[in-house]
């Protein structure tokens, strides 16, 4: 049993094997697109057997030189011990909710007009969603949120 820092009421994670077409796509956003070069995550929302959105996590800093310097550890959340999922306002380097992929892709989806309800999110480089994440995710509609087999392995930072 996985003991998630956060999960709604009525909701759960399911998990899809790495060689999932979506989850690969799902990699390969994150890949692409996130600018968080410490933790990056990315969001890939399928329905109807189909991809309809796409986005991955960002960071607020902008400086190649600082973001390297926050991923070697100049981390304001990280000096004060705050738990994962809490207080990104604390640090520049760590992605506020809003930067998060599953919030963007949600805002992209609604920029666009693409109706969302009844899909389903694919989530790769991280092993839970925060609240503020499924609070925007269930506002969307999004039936089921997939992760990767063993992320909590793969992804949980010690």
């Amino acid at each position: 049993m996985i003991n998630y820092p956060y999960l709604p009421p009525g909701r759960t994670f399911k998990y899809v094997p790495a060689d999932n077409p979506f989850m690969q796509a799902t990699e390969e956003v994150t890949k692409r697109l996130s600018t968080d070069m410490k933790h990056p995550t990315g969001a890939v929302v399928v329905k109807d057997g189909k991809i309809i959105a796409s986005d991955a996590n960002r960071s607020a800093l902008r400086s190649l030189f600082l973001i390297r310097l926050h991923k070697t550890g100049w981390c304001v959340r990280k000096w004060l011990r705050i738990p994962s999922g809490q207080k990104y306002w604390l640090c520049p380097g760590c992605a506020s909710h809003e930067f998060h992929a599953e919030h963007r892709v949600v805002l992209e989806m609604r920029k666009r007009g693409i109706d969302s309800n009844g899909a389903d999110l694919y989530h790769w480089g991280h092993w839970w969603c925060c609240k503020p994440c499924w609070d925007k995710m269930i506002e969307a509609g999004i039936k089921d949120v997939y992760l990767l087999e063993g992320s909590e392995k793969l992804f949980m930072r010690k």
